[in-house]
């Protein structure tokens, strides 16, 4: 699960130290849900001393107080340190603890820094997994340009300009002014540019308006008849 969590968020090189069912291991590469790439290449060594031998940035997780004068890191920053040093030309890496007791003060002394994750302080249990991909998730979007909205519409359809807004609010003045819902001239200013803030907020595409056309011609003409 951990090699999932490190291919959702593009990071490819996972390095075990004394996996404790040995490896390699039929059971990770099935839980890694198609992260074989990950699990295939993974490499295995006798210590953490041998783990980060080749790295010149190290930050370790950490989810207790240590005895220790050292920085403390929310995944956020520790994720735009990370990218700085290597964007710097340094190789950098994570360390991990096992899952039940975490890191040794052995395993920290190898980092410049730890990271841990601001949670409820009434519960602040996370497995192996959860651990890995929230840091990971922060090194990921370090570096990732989505839009934080994004408006998704139909190929056959486009955002409503500007003219098509304008003729949808005149037909459905015109309708509420002929069956009295603006019979009251002085409010009707206010009215009006109340409604059409409404459907400005909207952000309606072409189709959209002319589906309201629609329903406000079909309102006119058979509202009428059941009126009488």
């Amino acid at each position: 699960m951990v090699a999932r969590a490190m291919g959702n968020c593009g990071i490819g090189d996972l390095r075990l130290v004394n996996p404790r069912d040995g490896w390699p291991n039929a059971s990770a590469l099935a839980a890694a849900s198609g992260a074989d790439r990950i699990i295939n290449d993974a490499r295995v060594f006798d210590s953490t001393t041998d783990a980060v031998a080749d790295l010149q940035a190290v930050l370790a997780t950490t989810a207790r107080p240590r005895d220790m004068t050292t920085d403390v890191l929310t995944p956020n920053t520790a994720a735009a340190r990370l990218r700085a040093e290597v964007s710097a030309g340094a190789n950098a890496g994570v360390l991990f603890g096992k899952e039940a007791r975490g890191l040794s003060n052995n395993d920290i002394a190898h980092a410049e820094a730890v990271i841990t994750v601001p949670l409820n302080p009434q519960f602040t249990s996370l497995n192996l997994a959860q651990a890995v991909f929230v840091v990971a998730y922060e090194w990921f979007q370090a570096a990732d340009q989505t839009p934080d909205a994004e408006l998704v519409m139909p190929k056959d359809t486009r955002p409503a300009n500007k003219e098509e807004m304008a003729g949808l609010f005149e037909h459905l003045e015109d309708e509420l002014i002929a069956c009295g819902f603006l019979r009251v001239k002085e409010k009707r200013p206010v009215m009006v540019r109340n409604i059409r803030n409404i459907f400005q907020r909207a952000r309606l595409t072409e189709q959209e308006v002319r589906t309201l056309r629609g329903i406000v011609s079909g309102l006119a003409k058979f509202g009428g008849r059941f009126r009488e």
